[in-house]
């Protein structure tokens, strides 16, 4: 048996297209464009690219695009009040404060000091806990981009046994929380837990987010098992080469022998994040206007 390969490349790309045609139906209803906010602290080289390229694809799904760029010096106080200023503009319907921020600057605090309501990052206390009891808010990027995936590859999730690697507050926590909302029956595991290879072999489900390169080895997977690779490691170079190659934390080679269905790693879960976003500031652009949202976003 050889594994299906989940393409995130091409959902995301049918995802984007989706939401740039509603974003030129928004600007039609509400005599504006949606428009998403990107704070730059500091030049971290990283971070810079992350932002280029949420810009082009923030213009090219017919969306108003507002980058700020300030200096790595830049005080907390000044931030947040850019932040506040933020809030308050109409034009304005996501902010997103691109992490990490430099040493000096309490993370928290500035996710924090966003509106829950244009907190399309989906990091803000509120949003988490209103997908903890079920309320409309915004989730984060990544985790729900892998739902879409999921969910377009199995259709219902009821019932099924669905394990998560990795507890971190943007990837782990919501990913489980998504899976039980979707009526499967989910287990958390982490570094701490005991016989992990024997947690994983009896899921249905396999999400990977913990950053450790090719660590789910094959054998730990049941048979047919569909597999959701979120992480993304740089292997050392090996002789000859410039750079190592970009690996998940799945063994995809392995894998790809026992899975059902695995997504590959570069061209999986990545693309979905951005494609993600760009769905997450339309939906605030709708209910910021005091529009419905479409069914289909």
């Amino acid at each position: 048996m050889t594994a299906e390969r989940i393409d995130g490349k091409a959902f995301a790309a049918l995802l984007r297209e989706r939401v740039g045609a509603l974003a030129g139906q928004f600007e039609q209803k509400a005599g504006r464009k949606a428009g998403l906010a990107v704070v730059l602290v500091g030049e971290d080289p990283a971070s810079q690219v992350y932002v280029r390229s949420k810009h082009k694809a923030t213009v090219a799904a017919g969306m108003e695009s507002f980058e700020h760029r300030l200096p790595v010096d830049t005080s907390e106080a000044d931030l947040l009040a850019l932040v506040e200023q933020l809030n308050g503009d109409d034009a304005v319907d996501g902010i997103l404060v691109q992490l990490p921020l430099p040493d000096h600057l309490d993370e928290q605090a500035v996710i924090a000091s966003i509106s829950p309501d244009k907190d399309v990052d989906g990091f803000h206390v509120t949003n988490a806990g209103r997908l903890a009891v079920g309320q409309h808010g915004f989730v984060p990027c990544t985790p729900l981009g892998c739902m879409m995936l999921l969910t377009d590859r199995l259709g219902d999730l009821s019932g099924l046994e669905a394990v998560v690697i990795g507890r971190s507050n943007i990837v782990g926590k919501p990913m489980a929380q998504l899976l039980l909302d979707a009526n499967a029956t989910v287990t958390i595991a982490h570094s701490r837990t005991k016989d992990l290879p024997s947690v994983v072999k009896r899921a249905d489900i396999v999400v990977a987010a913990v950053g450790r390169a090719e660590m789910v080895k094959a054998e730990w997977l049941k048979e047919g098992a569909t597999v959701i690779d979120v992480g993304i490691n740089r292997l050392p170079p090996a002789e000859g080469e410039e750079k190592g190659r970009l690996v998940g934390d799945v063994d995809y080679a392995g894998a790809e022998g026992i899975a059902g269905a695995i997504t590959p790693v570069p061209g999986g879960v990545g693309p979905m994040t951005i494609a993600v976003l760009l769905r997450n500031t339309l939906v605030a652009a709708h209910r910021n206007a005091g529009l419905e949202v479409p069914q289909s976003l």
